[in-house]
Parts: structure tokens; sequence; C-alpha cells
């Protein structure tokens, strides 16, 4: 098909929620698609990875990242296949990992190539949604979440929110395979038993069935020695109660507080940070970016003799964005969200 043939249908943030987003935020519009100038590439989006972190993308407040503009398309990250180029990096059927957008098309400049994180991904190590999960953004951030701030050393009690989540699958899965006592938190009888019986965690904790704080004090009897942080609020206040000596928290996230309509609830047993001479570090994934080829070397070495599986939950079209985003804040996603736009 030619390329002045192709139409690119996008999803562009119409207005800046409050609370929960709904599809009245976002507006579809479509342009058509062009060639490539010299040194540039086009690719066609196969699929994308919906992440928490889009939510805080979308307000305009100071973080680590410039939020999105209104007007503009939404911001995310995928897996696409060049379909022409002018850059002799990159031939036409190459799969590349890139931040796409949630659009059909991406064309890149050659001066846009680094910016938009381009770059070729080999098949063989992982498919394309594990390439969005271990081998992508979430298992980056679990990976150098754990190992540099983390330091976990064998025999240590690990706890990881969101366990069934992207992030969490690599984090338990990871401080197994580094000889540490694994105990997740989830949202469900389904999710805790997949992440104890399939991925090998010690125990779980569902959080929508009963007392945390009890359920810390009955699988930690030793106290935390890592928390992996990805939820915030209640949570993370259960868990500063049973803090070891020494611990070490990573912040990666506070699912449980981005669609709050009031300020951020802050951690009210910070003090048993003082008691244990313990430290909280934030994360972010972007600032490890140089290391990634190491990260995923180790990970798919782990996928391919079986230390380590993925769960990817994959919804289909790119009509159904809207809808898909919202389940990663009502808990209506079992593994990595992955949106699939285009057949491989």
């Amino acid at each position: 098909m030619a390329i002045d043939s192709l139409v690119n249908h996008q999803v562009r943030l119409a207005q800046r929620p409050v609370g929960a987003p709904t599809r009245e935020n976002w507006t579809f519009t479509s342009e058509p698609v062009q060639e490539p100038a010299s040194g540039g590439v086009l690719i066609k989006t196969l699929s994308l990875s919906l992440d928490p972190a889009m939510r805080g993308w979308m307000n305009d407040a100071k973080s680590y990242i410039p939020p999105v503009g209104i007007g503009e398309v939404m911001r995310a990250g995928g897996v696409g296949k060049v379909i022409a180029s002018q850059n002799p990096k990159f031939a036409i059927g190459d799969l590349v990992s890139a931040g796409l957008g949630v659009q059909e098309y991406l064309l890149v400049a050659e001066d846009q190539i680094k910016r938009n994180g381009v770059f070729k991904i080999n098949p063989q190590l992982g498919s394309i949604s594990q390439w969005l999960n271990v081998l992508g953004m979430p298992g980056m951030t679990g990976y150098f979440g754990l190992l540099d701030i983390g330091q976990p050393k064998p025999g240590e009690t690990v706890v990881v929110s969101g366990a069934a989540g992207a992030v969490g699958q690599t984090v338990g899965q990871l401080a197994r395979i580094k000889g540490c006592r694994v105990v997740g938190i989830a949202g469900g009888r389904a999710k805790c038993d997949w992440v104890v019986n399939e991925l090998g965690f010690d125990a779980c904790i569902d959080y929508k069935a009963g007392n945390v704080k009890a359920a810390l004090k009955e699988h930690c009897p030793k106290g935390v020695d890592i928390y992996f942080d990805n939820v915030g609020g209640d949570i993370l206040d259960d868990v500063l109660a049973r803090l070891a000596r020494g611990a070490r928290i990573i912040i990666c996230g506070a699912i449980s507080q981005y669609n709050n309509t009031t300020p951020v609830q802050g951690p009210k047993n910070y003090l048993s940070l003082l008691v244990n001479r313990a430290r909280m570090e934030g994360m972010v994934v972007f600032d490890y970016a140089d290391r990634f080829p190491v990260a995923v070397a180790e990970l798919s070495g782990y996928l391919k003799d079986g230390r380590m599986r993925s769960r990817e939950d994959v919804v289909q079209g790119l009509d159904t964005f809207p809808e898909a985003l919202v389940k990663l804040f009502t808990g209506g996603n079992f593994g990595k969200l992955v949106l699939q736009v285009a057949d491989a």
C-alpha cells in the first residue's frame, strides 16, 4: 500500500481530567501519513504500553517530565514496525521500541530518533507484549529499582504492592532469583493465587479481603527489609509499621492517589524510618536508560530458562483506549496492560 494513501488515526488530550479520566477527556483525530525525509523513518504502531504514569502526564503540574499539552497526541511507549526508512540504521520490517504516542503511525525525523527513544528490538528475546512488560519500561523499573535502590541480600524479606501488575511481577520474581523471601500485595484472590502458584512468591496478601497490617505481621514476622511501593496511601503506611532495621523503601508510584480530587495522602508512619534507620527513595526509570541493555540481557535470560514468567492483559483497538486506560485504576487489568493497535 502506498504511504500517501494511509491515514493516521490519533487520540489527543482534549481537556485535563478531574478525578478519573473519561472518554470526554479525549478527541479522536486523523491526518494523512507522509513519507520520511532523509535520515527519517516511518513506524506503524503495533502495540502500546498503558501505564499508571500516564495519568500524571495528563496533569498540568511540575514533574519529572513535561505534561502532555492540550491538543497533543497522548504520550505512550510502544512497539512498532518500520514501514519506510531513509536511515541506514533502520530497515523496512525492523521491529522497534519507541515513544509512539496513541496513534497508528509515527513519522520520526533523523534528529528526533534519539529523543523518541527509537531502537531496534530482538523478537527472539521475547514477544512484542513482553517487550512492553519484562523487557520494557516496567521491567526496567523493577530491575533498577530493586537492584540499585533496594540492594537485596539473600534471605531478606521483600514486599511488593501491585504484585500482579507490570512492575510488581518483575520485582517479585527477580527478588526470588536473588535469594529473597517475597510477599506480594494484590487485589483479589485470583491475582494472589497467580503470583504465588505461577510466579513463585512465598505469600500474597489480598488487600481487598481483610486487614493488610495483620497479614504483614503474619507473613513478615521479622519485619520488611525492602518494600517496593507501587500504590502509596494506606498500604504504604501499613508497611512502614512493619519495617526491619535498615529497611529500604523504593517509591515507584502511588496508583491509589492518582485520581484524587483532594491532596495526595502522605505517609503517617514516616517516623518508622527514624526508629529503624531506614530510608525511602524515589526512582524514575528514565535515569537508567543507558543501562537498559544490561537489564534486557539478564531478564531475557530468565525468561528463556523459565525462571521468569510474564502475563499481559491485551486490549484490542485504538478506539478502546479511554476505557482501557481506566482499568489501571480500578484493578480491572490482570497483568501488564497492553493496547494492541495492529497485527505484526
